[in-house]
């Protein structure tokens, strides 16, 4: 027996597990066929470790790790929800700055003529308005043109002179003497024309309201969104993004003086009436508000 055991033992080294199982069956004759079948089942999966990796099955239950992601991600879920909204706030402010443009026209039969003599009047008006507290940086030339004028006879183009007009701009943080300088310009300078009056904000002033409407404008924003978050069973969690909305105000609209016989104004007449009046300045604000 000895010997049949060693060679059986010597025979699975060389030839391997079929011809191991083979002294299995010779040595155990007395075994039910059962119990060799479960043997064989053993020896087969010993040896063939794929086949029992194959048969290997996961854990059902989540690791924990698996967990803390799955948690991470419904509160992501759950803080999704994005209200958007718009917050305005609006103020009327008065104006700091006026713009004052106005002009000397003169007609002569030559071109020359017609501006010296513009020239000696412009100089005038400058002089005047300098003397009513305007100051010269706040000069500048608005606008200067010389034209032929003809007059059309007989078939063809006569010439009969040139116009020569000289517009110049005052800009000005004294709108309280705009009336002053508009009167002093026609009756005592020679001006001939008014062409505009604007008063406006300054970019000082109006970067200043714009700063203080900002915070309005937000709470605006989140009073609605409180609103709108309590219709529907929720909660402002706080902000998401927001948007300032950046546009320059319009000027007032400027006052035109067109009909040259109405500023013939007698130096005893009361003052010509100039109201600046009040501007409006508005800040808006675009939001996405989190809520819960």
């Amino acid at each position: 027996m000895a010997s049949s055991s060693s060679t059986c033992t010597n025979n699975n080294r060389r030839l391997g597990a079929p011809t191991y199982a083979s002294c299995i069956l010779g040595a155990a004759g007395t075994l039910s066929l059962l119990s060799i079948v479960y043997l064989l089942l053993i020896v087969t999966n010993s040896s063939n470790g794929d086949a029992y990796a194959q048969q290997y099955n996961a854990p059902s239950q989540p690791t924990t790790h698996s967990s803390l992601i799955q948690k991470t991600t419904n509160n992501i879920t759950n803080n999704n929800n994005i209200l958007s909204d718009a917050g305005t706030a609006t103020t009327k402010v008065k104006p700091d700055k006026v713009t004052l443009i106005l002009g000397v026209e003169t007609t002569n039969q030559t071109a020359k003529a017609a501006l010296s003599t513009n020239s000696a009047t412009i100089n005038k008006v400058l002089n005047v308005l300098l003397s009513a507290g305007v100051k010269q940086n706040e000069t500048s030339t608005s606008a200067f043109s010389i034209s032929p004028n003809y007059n059309y006879s007989q078939g063809r183009n006569i010439l009969t002179g040139f116009t020569v007009t000289n517009s110049i701009q005052i800009e000005s943080s004294k709108i309280n003497d705009t009336a002053k300088w508009v009167d002093t310009a026609i009756s005592s300078g020679g001006a001939t024309s008014i062409n505009s009056v604007a008063f406006t904000l300054s970019d000082k002033k109006l970067q200043e309201v714009k700063n203080g409407l900002i915070k309005q404008a937000i709470n605006n924003a989140r009073s609605k969104a409180d609103i709108a978050a309590s219709a529907l069973g929720l909660k402002v969690l706080g902000i998401k993004s927001l948007y300032l909305n950046e546009f320059e105000q319009p000027p007032t609209p400027p006052q035109s003086f067109l009909q040259k016989q109405s500023l013939a104004t007698p130096a005893s007449a009361s003052a010509t009436p100039i109201i600046s009046g009040q501007q409006d300045v508005s800040v808006s604000v675009s939001t996405d508000w989190l809520m819960k």
